[in-house]
């Protein structure tokens, strides 16, 4: 079995984490697989600014929203940083909503948009 993993990359000075179509339904077992990965990702990113792009998850339950609660709380825990979240299917939009996380964090309908929004300049 090959081990998935999202593509992390730099977009001018953000942190893009990007879950692919691999993570359509993120289980128990998939967030083993990238919970490290991704909270590594956040800690590592300089300057503080990161993105998730789920453009192609339909489903995530609590501890996933835990997950997206400690890459928020490591970079809005340091000067400047900035997090958001791309891509949500209507389904996930409405889990963020009814938590009210969509107050606390920057949801983006789209990725380019929120690249540009969370640039330095």
């Amino acid at each position: 079995m090959t081990e998935k993993s999202p593509t992390i990359e730099k977009r001018g000075d953000v942190t893009c984490i990007r879950l692919g179509p691999e993570f359509e339904n993120l289980d128990e077992n998939s967030l083993d697989m990238i919970r490290t990965t991704m909270l590594d990702a956040a800690a590592a990113a300089d300057p503080p600014r990161v993105i998730i792009d789920l453009q192609y998850t339909s489903f995530f339950g609590s501890s996933f929203i835990e997950v997206l609660f400690r890459i928020w709380n490591r970079v809005n825990g340091i000067p400047g940083g900035k997090f958001g979240i791309s891509g949500l299917t209507d389904y996930c939009k409405e889990v963020l909503e009814v938590t009210h996380l969509d107050k606390l964090w920057n949801l983006y309908s789209d990725f380019d948009e929120a690249v540009k929004d969370l640039s330095e300049g």
